[in-house]
Parts: structure tokens; sequence; C-alpha cells
């Protein structure tokens, strides 16, 4: 099948023939109707038309372009999401973390959450600079583990989950973090996605609080142990997006380590009481961006 010139050929074509057409009506015309002032600018307004046309049908073309090519990259590129889903244990701060983010004050403190707080807001410590700051969807699910499976709907669309535990009595819940964790990253909704997670070490302001490098070794060695004695765990919510599919590991295995997750694991001073939410806003940011 004959190839269809370009635009450019086409353009090319175009002026040849105007060209030509010109040449030949000059030869046919005394000298007097070509050197006539009517005929002269009859002639450049000619050009310019033909030349316009031509400017514009390029135009034309690369818009169409431009258009067909973004949305075929709309098409692939899937749904946007910006909910970010705040988990832990019960007492961990979640809540309050919640509160301060929207509101920027615990209103007195909090009891423990029975249900989902669900709103969509700028980060509040966004408002004085960027009143326009993209809106955050940001869901509290309860740390109960009779009340876990509430979190199922939100996981499958999350972008992002903030596991926020609780760096002052830490010692005495290693087996429960490490349960919920383990739950959480054998989901299917956030191992197929890759979705992020931050682990922020909340009440560092106190003293006693245990650092981030201690919570992060802690963790690992729990985590290697349950993933040493189970062989299925139970799904972190009741829907088909939430099964767990067990924990899976970048490379060949070996000793559990969170950087080996196929999610992104990183960890996260934080300080609910004394403001010190940095590493939590950075992380909500870099997923949702203003």
């Amino acid at each position: 099948m004959e190839q269809l010139p370009s635009v450019d050929e086409l353009k090319i074509l175009a002026l040849e023939y105007l060209s030509k057409a010109e040449t030949s009506l000059w030869k046919v015309l005394p000298p007097v109707v070509q050197e006539s002032p009517v005929f002269l600018d009859i002639s450049r307004a000619l050009n310019v038309r033909v030349e316009t046309a031509l400017l514009l049908s390029t135009i034309g073309v690369l818009l169409a372009s431009l258009i067909f090519l973004l949305a075929v990259r709309l098409a692939f590129a899937g749904p946007r999401f910006n909910t970010i889903v705040l988990l832990g244990l019960c007492g961990a701060g979640k809540t309050s973390l919640w509160y301060k983010l929207r509101d920027g004050s615990t209103h007195g403190g909090t009891v423990t959450s029975m249900a989902v707080n669900d709103d969509k807001f700028p980060l509040h410590a966004e408002l004085s600079k960027n009143p326009r700051a993209r809106p955050v969807h940001l869901v509290d699910a309860p740390g109960h583990p009779r009340l876990r499976s509430l979190a199922g709907p939100f996981l499958s669309r999350a972008c992002g989950i903030v596991f926020v535990v609780d760096a002052l009595d830490f010692t005495l819940n290693i087996r429960p973090n490490a349960e919920f964790l383990y739950e959480l990253l054998s989901s299917a909704a956030v191992q197929r996605r890759r979705v992020p997670v931050l682990l922020a070490c909340n009440k560092m302001e106190k003293v006693t609080a245990h650092s981030v490098e201690f919570i992060r070794k802690q963790l690992e060695k729990e985590i290697e142990k349950l993933r040493s004695s189970r062989h299925s765990m139970a799904s972190v919510g009741s829907s088909k997006d939430g099964a767990s599919q067990g924990l899976a590991l970048k490379g060949s295995g070996g000793t559990f380590r969170f950087a080996d997750c196929v999610n992104p694991v990183s960890f996260a001073e934080c300080s609910v009481a004394s403001d010190n939410l940095n590493g939590v806003e950075s992380f909500i940011r870099d997923l949702v961006r203003p």
C-alpha cells in the first residue's frame, strides 16, 4: 500500500504548485498587467492565504495528535487515589493524629475509636501557606481486633498507609503490633498495588520512649517468628480485595527485613502531643501532591 505524504511534504508540494502556477500566470499576462499594483496585491494575498491555511492545518494535526496521546495516557494510567489510612493498635494515637492533621488540635484528648473517622480535607499545617492545597482523604480505622475489618474497603483504594506505633509502651505490645503488621503486609489489596507503608513511632516526646531503630529491629525479629510458624493469616478485611495471600518478599527470602517487602516500608518519629508530625505530613504529601 502506497504511503501517504506527511504534513511537511504536503506543504512543500503546495508551495511548489503555487510557485509554478504563479510563474505560468506571469508568462501569459502582458507586462502592463504584471506591473499593476492590483495584480501584485492579489498575488501577495494569495500567497499569504495559502501559507496561512497550511499553517492552520499543521496546527490542527498537532493538536489532534496531542489530544489522542493524552486520551491514551489517561486510559492506561488507571484511577488516581488520594486515600491515606491510619492503622495501629488501640491507644497508639491514631485518632489524635487524625484530628491533629485535620484541625491542628486533639480537642482535649480522644478516647479509643469504635467507628471509622472518614473525612476529606487539606492538611491543617498547610492552610496558612497554601489554602488551596489538594485535600487528602484521611481514614482513621479502629484498632480493636474485632473492628479491623472496617478498614478493608478503604485499603482497596488507599495510596498510602500510616501504621501508628506507641513508642512508649512498645515492649508490652511487640507481639500484637507484629501480628497486625503481618496481616497488613500479607493483604492482597496492599501487596497488589505496592501500597507504601509508614510506621509512625508516636509519643517520642517521652524520655522513656524507644528509638525508631529499636522498634524496627524488634518488629523484624517478631515478624520472622510469625513467618516461620504461619502458612496463612486471617484477612485484614472481610472483602475479597483484602484477602491474605502470605507475606511476599523480594529476592530469595531469608530472614525477614522490612527492606525486603514488596511494599515500600519506612519509619518516622512522631509526637502528636508536641506537634512533631513532619514525617507523617511529608509521607502523605509525597503520595497526594498539593
